[in-house]
């Protein structure tokens, strides 16, 4: 498996002769984009790489359509010309119903061809805020990638999240190679403590009852409502415990790294 970070939470992953896009983000650096309840966010970096600079993409899996943070303008551009797009159902029905809904639990097959395997996409839960913020926040998904009939999952993306019950339930239940960990401790100024994804501490917590053999975190640079940001998981990294420190993985915006 190949990742390359373009920013945020957007990754290309080459697998097994597939394309994967997540999350696709690739406004320029300087915007400011509105959420609900008035809340808002400055994107303070651009992508790594350009869309005109991707290959092309087999499959975009994303998380949730209604988030700028998550797919911007352009981003929301290119899902014409990607093979398929898998989100939430409330997602698909608002792209116009050209994309894949699922429901978490729901499962997809994306056919290959030739020597390029089958791969089965499956949607996990995923809560963007504190318990009955679902109504204000928006549906989220993760998906966990099987590859062929193997029954290990070749990677999961957790999405945008808190650490809550469902997701640990999931963690404890996966034999997983490698995970994509949402992280940043999203907050907004009106909503006061309230935290919309989760922390370097929920992220260390995760991976421990998960434990994977790479887990690479993405989404907590680039955007100003990250709260915790990159100095939140270096802090949550450095007291860890050696079995998930030697776990964790950063990859370098732009470089596609081999997941060996």
């Amino acid at each position: 498996m190949i990742l390359t970070h373009i920013g945020g939470p957007t990754v290309l992953v080459e697998v097994d002769g597939w394309r994967l896009l997540t999350d696709p983000t690739f406004d320029p650096a300087g915007g400011r984009y509105a959420f609900a309840w008035r809340a808002s966010t400055a994107k303070l970096t651009g992508p790594a790489l350009a869309v005109d600079e991707l290959p092309p993409i087999d499959a975009v899996l994303l998380s949730h359509d209604h988030h700028a943070d998550n797919l911007d303008v352009a981003g929301r551009s290119l899902l014409a010309s990607a093979g398929t797009v898998v989100t939430t159902v409330s997602g698909s029905r608002r792209l116009g119903g050209s994309a894949v809904g699922l429901a978490p639990g729901a499962s997809t097959v994306l056919a290959g061809r030739g020597a390029r395997p089958d791969l089965t996409v499956t949607a996990t839960p995923a809560r963007h805020g504190p318990p009955l913020s679902r109504p204000i926040a928006g549906d989220v998904i993760g998906f966990a990638v099987r590859v062929g009939p193997a029954s290990a999952v070749a990677l999961w993306i957790t999405g945008d999240t808190v650490l809550y019950r469902p997701l640990r339930e999931v963690a404890a239940s996966l034999a997983v190679d490698v995970a994509l960990v949402h992280v940043g401790g999203v907050r907004f100024g009106l909503t006061g403590p309230v935290r919309y994804t989760m922390t370097g501490r929920d992220a260390v917590s995760l991976i421990g009852t998960l434990r994977p053999r790479v887990a690479v975190p993405v989404h907590y640079e680039g955007w100003s409502h990250f709260a915790d940001g990159p100095a939140g998981l270096d802090t949550a990294l450095a007291a860890a415990p050696a079995d998930v420190r030697q776990r964790v993985r950063r990859v370098e915006l732009g470089v596609p790294t081999p997941i060996d």
